[in-house]
């Protein structure tokens, strides 16, 4: 089942985005999806088998420029996860279209996402589920 997060869903979500995200902490995922659930411009959709969350994504609305687009609003996949147990049987890609139904819904034509370098996995999944490659950066970064 999957099912658009509301606040109750704060806790589950942030166990799941600990495992995406490991370098944050706890606390810092629970007070950032509070925001973005609240958000009119943002969403998360969670995925559970029986009462236990086995995956989340997260989109929202990005209205500066996104790389390779052409219009504004963007919908943007800011996060996807599915435990490994239930990974490779469509839970992502259904998450994938709840994402862009909402986007859909809130004015978007297009939708955009993007991922690390090195990470083979999101880059495959991207590409198997529908997004053409944009363009590639590499960020730069100096302490003042």
């Amino acid at each position: 089942m999957i099912r658009k997060a509301s606040n109750q869903d704060i806790t589950a979500i942030s166990e799941l985005a600990l495992k995406l995200w490991p370098y944050r902490s706890r606390q810092e995922l629970k007070d950032e999806f509070t925001a973005v659930i609240s958000s009119e411009n943002s969403a998360v959709f969670l995925s559970e088998i029986g009462s236990k969350a086995v995956g989340f994504a997260q989109c929202q609305l990005r209205n500066d420029y996104v790389e390779g687009t052409r219009s504004n609003p963007v919908g943007y996949l800011e996060g996807i996860f599915v435990e490994k147990e239930n990974r490779h049987c469509g839970i992502a890609r259904e998450l994938l279209r709840y994402c862009e139904q909402w986007a859909r819904s809130m004015g978007c034509t297009e939708f955009a996402s993007d991922c690390e370098l090195n990470n083979e996995d999101s880059f495959n999944f991207h590409r198997k589920v529908g997004f053409a490659e944009a363009n590639r950066i590499i960020c730069f970064i100096k302490k003042l």
